[in-house]
């Protein structure tokens, strides 16, 4: 299976738009973050245990860290640094998401749904980054 640079690219942009929203939420609002993700009434943080403020800061700034690489691949979107990008949101949503889904036991059903679709989608999208490129179709595109 291959994908063209032009969908990578799309890939590339939605994992940055995911990261500037939640690096900026859990960086410059902590507590916010913690109380309120993914949206008010929807505690997926805080129920996980209790809040910390450094923990949390450091969390928007690891999404930071990867909003910066996935801009500079969009802007210059060779094949390696769409793969690297690939390969930096990959080691991070790997784990991310086999964490969380070994600690859905807090999450009434619909929250534990919600946790593990929005965690594989973010952990797909990061593994279509590292596949071959496809050269792109005749005539452009």
């Amino acid at each position: 299976m291959s994908i063209t640079i032009f969908t990578k690219r799309l890939i590339a942009a939605a994992l940055a738009v995911s990261a500037a929203v939640l690096g900026v939420w859990a960086a410059a609002f902590p507590l916010s973050f913690y109380d309120d993700f993914p949206l008010p009434g929807r505690h997926w943080v805080s129920a996980l245990g209790p809040y910390n403020e450094h923990l949390t800061r450091d969390v928007g700034g690891l999404f930071l860290a990867l909003l910066v690489l996935s801009v500079w691949a969009l802007r210059r979107p060779t094949p390696a640094a769409l793969r690297v990008t690939g390969g930096a949101w990959t080691v991070f949503t790997a784990e991310h998401f086999l964490w969380h889904v070994f600690h859905l036991g807090v999450f009434p059903p619909a929250d534990r749904i919600g946790n593990v679709v929005a965690l594989a989608a973010m952990l797909l999208l990061a593994i279509l980054l590292l596949l071959p490129d496809r050269p792109p179709a005749a005539g452009g595109a």
